[in-house]
């Protein structure tokens, strides 16, 4: 019987400059013996005392004087409020994306500090660095842990920027703390002096700046994997705990995460039972070498940001997700704060016999009778016949749907869909959730209003059939392999492609000054050979980033069977 090489969960790379240290003690072995402020900035959602006290105990056992300040003491309390804490009429869905920025949260003239006599100054939290330090250190923890926070049923008291105090609450969460944390960790990146991942509390393993940025450059050349992880919802399947090997911490494997910029990371060091590593954001890649990862066109189009996402839904043994939609383009822009909006496609990657997507809408389709039924739905609990208004479609391997934005779509029970998608992901505008209730029993709540505002109400009968569910077009071909389209829209800013290798001979291609995402959907897997000699395995439903700066590479097939290659590009203006 024939094996795959196995689906890699870990997948990483060396440093480069440096080594990876791990704890405490080694962290803060080569501080310097002066009298030093040093800043230790870091997300909110960090367990602070246990940072700050692991840090000071180290300091103190080398004999060093420390005095600690928490940053937020410094902060301006109307500032905070007006800033971080939702209108009590806010919308209890979602929140604009905060656009101030870490320095905005200072009173007046709080962020000088006074110089020690003696030993450290500990400058702590989210903040520290703009607070006249010697030294900064980003101690971080990945975004995947507040997200399985939420998987649990709750986040933990503190987790939000400006109340260290309170409950967690989940759409700040998404839309203040992340965006502002993160473009104040990217501003950052060039003067940070040591990288703690605190992944471990007990034993944090850390990176010198220099050698964290020397080996982000050595990253940005070549292709790159991240690190992928698979979260659960009430909706998830166990296909990839079956075939990829993923151990679900809460029952299923509904979401799987290969590259979602925005929790990205990219593991550093040497891994295993003995060695130490780091996990580097992804998005540092785009941050300190634009040009070089995404190419020139796509940095001037969407600056830092790295537009598209591959990741898994997991159905197979689970349930439908809900029917939904997802903002139009001017929706998105002045009503959440995203410069652009968040298209999709669904490529099935697997799927169990009779197993449906449903897209678009019907030919007869009435939208108030629509409406009239998702309101009682939800008001009073009864079954959406949903095919009375949404289209129903096979879902077999190797079929692309096309999701322009205000479509409405959900995947059914028993698929493994691979989607192609732009990478805002945190806009899903339900209209029905097939009366499922949360983990503490009342029903799971639906943005219908805003479902409705987005519709499009044009596409529909045939039209969805013609336009969203596209047949393969050959694009170019060679010896024993071809490259086709398989979904393209003038209104979608990138294409899904497609190559099939049935021989030994290589596919070639290049990137052509913008960056492509690959992922093997069928057979074995693909051995990729850049121009600059650099090669990368590539297993069964793997993804990688080849960046812009590559140009020419190869894919050669692994094994005797027939491979297929899903491949994501932007599209020129």
């Amino acid at each position: 019987m024939h094996q795959r090489r196995p689906y890699e969960l870990e997948p990483r790379y060396p440093a480069v400059g440096g080594a990876v240290a791990s704890g405490w003690a080694a962290a803060v072995a080569d501080l310097p013996a002066a009298p030093v402020v040093l800043a230790l900035d870091g997300p909110a959602a960090l367990d602070w005392p246990a940072a700050v006290g692991g840090l000071a105990a180290a300091l103190r056992a080398r004999g060093t004087a420390v005095r600690t300040l928490d940053v937020r003491t410094r902060w301006s309390a109307p500032a905070v409020e007006r800033l971080c804490v939702p209108d009590a009429g806010a919308d209890p869905f979602f929140l604009p994306l905060a656009d101030f920025e870490m320095a905005d949260l200072f009173a007046a003239g709080s962020r000088t500090v006074p110089r020690p006599d003696d030993g450290v100054l500990l400058v702590h939290g989210p903040g520290a660095a703009l607070c006249s330090a010697d030294l900064v250190w980003w101690a971080d923890l990945p975004k995947r842990y507040a997200e399985e926070a939420v998987a649990a049923g709750a986040l933990p008291v503190g987790t939000n920027l400006g109340r260290p105090g309170g409950p967690g609450e989940l759409r700040s969460l998404f839309y203040t703390d992340w965006p502002v944390g993160d473009r104040h960790r990217d501003a950052l990146a060039g003067r940070l002096d040591r990288w703690i991942d605190l992944q471990d509390p007990a034993a944090p393993a850390s990176l010198d700046g220099d050698a964290v940025r020397a080996t982000l450059a050595a990253l940005a050349g070549g292709p790159v994997r991240t690190r992928p992880y698979f979260n659960s919802t009430p909706w998830g399947g166990h296909w990839a705990a079956d075939e990829l090997g993923f151990a679900p911490r809460h029952g299923n494997t509904a979401l799987g995460y290969e590259l979602i910029a925005p929790e990205a990371g990219v593991l550093v060091g040497e891994g295993g039972q003995h060695g130490a590593q780091v996990e580097l954001p992804f998005q540092l890649l785009c941050v300190l070498h634009p040009d070089a990862f995404l190419g020139p066109e796509v940095h001037r189009r969407f600056g830092t940001s790295f537009p598209i996402r591959f990741d898994y839904l997991d159905t197979v043994g689970g349930g439908n997700l809900s029917l939904h939609l997802h903002p139009r383009e001017t929706y998105m822009r002045e009503v959440f704060g995203w410069p652009y909006t968040q298209h999709e496609t669904y490529y099935v990657t697997d799927s169990r016999p009779g197993s449906r997507v449903y897209l678009g809408l019907r030919e007869s389709t009435d939208v108030e009778a629509m409406r009239e039924d998702v309101e009682r739905s939800a008001e009073e609990g009864v079954p959406l016949r949903v095919e009375d208004h949404v289209q129903s479609h096979a879902a077999e391997p190797g079929q692309l749907f096309m999701i322009p934005a205000g479509t409405p779509h959900a995947s059914g029970a028993g698929n493994l869909v691979l989607e192609v998608s732009a990478t805002p992901y945190l806009y899903s505008l339900r209209f029905y959730d097939w009366l499922r209730r949360s983990g503490s029993g009342v029903p799971r709540p639906l943005s219908h209003a805003h479902a409705f505002a987005n519709l499009d109400t044009a596409r529909r009968g045939d039209d969805v059939l013609k336009e969203l569910v596209q047949q393969p077009r050959v694009l170019r071909e060679g010896p024993g392999w071809r490259e086709e389209a398989v979904g393209a829209l003038p209104e979608m800013f990138y294409a899904v492609h497609r190559f099939v290798i049935d021989a030994d001979t290589p596919a070639e291609d290049d990137t052509d000054g913008r960056f492509h995402i690959l992922n093997v959907s069928s057979g074995d897997g693909v051995v990729v050979e850049t121009a600059g000699g650099v090669r990368h395995d590539l297993a069964f439903a793997e993804t990688l980033t080849v960046p812009a700066s590559v140009g020419g590479y190869r894919l050669r097939r692994i094994g005797e069977r027939p491979v297929h290659v899903v491949k994501a590009l932007v599209t020129p203006a």
